[in-house]
């Protein structure tokens, strides 16, 4: 058995939850696991179906995006994986999908405001969303420049990759990372959520006032604070 088999079989299993969540039309997302400790992660390969997957087909690519260990290539989006490990220590899984809500977001080139407490249970900012790639970015290693898009907008928002573990890239799609693979997977289906949720909101009202201070605070701290008390 591979000493890998651990990290496919969690990258398997989250991968076959974005269809699942309506997150994924076609082959148009992946889900990646990492292993820190062995310096590599296991990735969705490109252009394969899902209902075709299998833990064995995950690819396993090193922290540089050299692939260590698979027989079909590793998706597309593999370079900006390997770069948001190599730079982001504490990061276990990363999802990138192109669903409906949150796409649409990217594309208007805008961030998702914070209106209101579904948002705030989960993080206390708007939900980023990094400027377009310059042309120069663009005509060189795409995909590798992706990450450091990423990268570069949280550290000029000095915003905590720990904290806010969800981005929209200007004219792409979102991208979002947890502890594990699973926690990414959720952060996806949650930021789609709240990105439907708030374009609904500036439908109904488009002067909707960004949630209230104290609100944030609570709703966050309930959940993530020292004292909180949501759940078991």
């Amino acid at each position: 058995m591979s000493q890998y088999q651990h990290i496919k079989q969690k990258a398997y299993e989250a991968n076959m939850q974005l269809p699942k969540l309506g997150l994924v039309l076609f082959t148009f997302g992946n889900v990646s696991a990492a292993d820190h400790d062995l310096g590599v992660f296991a990735i969705k390969p490109s252009g394969v179906p899902y209902e075709e997957l299998s833990p064995e087909k995950m690819v396993i690519v090193d922290f540089d995006g050299n692939t260590v260990e698979g027989s079909h290539r590793p998706s597309s989006d593999t370079k900006t994986h390997a770069v948001l490990y190599k730079n982001w220590p504490k990061i276990g899984g990363i999802v990138h999908t192109h669903s409906t809500y949150a796409t649409a977001w990217a594309q208007s080139q805008r961030c998702i405001p914070i209106f209101g407490t579904t948002h705030a249970d989960h993080l206390t900012a708007d939900i980023p969303c990094a400027p377009p790639m310059s042309d120069e970015m663009i005509q060189g290693d795409y995909e590798y420049q992706t990450g450091f898009q990423i990268i570069d907008h949280f550290t000029e928002l000095g915003l905590s990759y720990e904290e806010v573990e969800m981005v929209l890239v200007g004219n792409h799609a979102p991208f979002t990372w947890g502890k594990t693979a699973d926690k990414a997977v959720y952060n996806s289906a949650v930021l789609e959520s709240v990105a439907q949720m708030a374009l609904l909101t500036e439908q109904i009202n488009a002067n909707a006032p960004r949630l209230k201070d104290a609100l944030i605070k609570k709703h966050f701290e309930r959940k993530h604070g020292p004292d909180s008390y949501y759940g078991q």
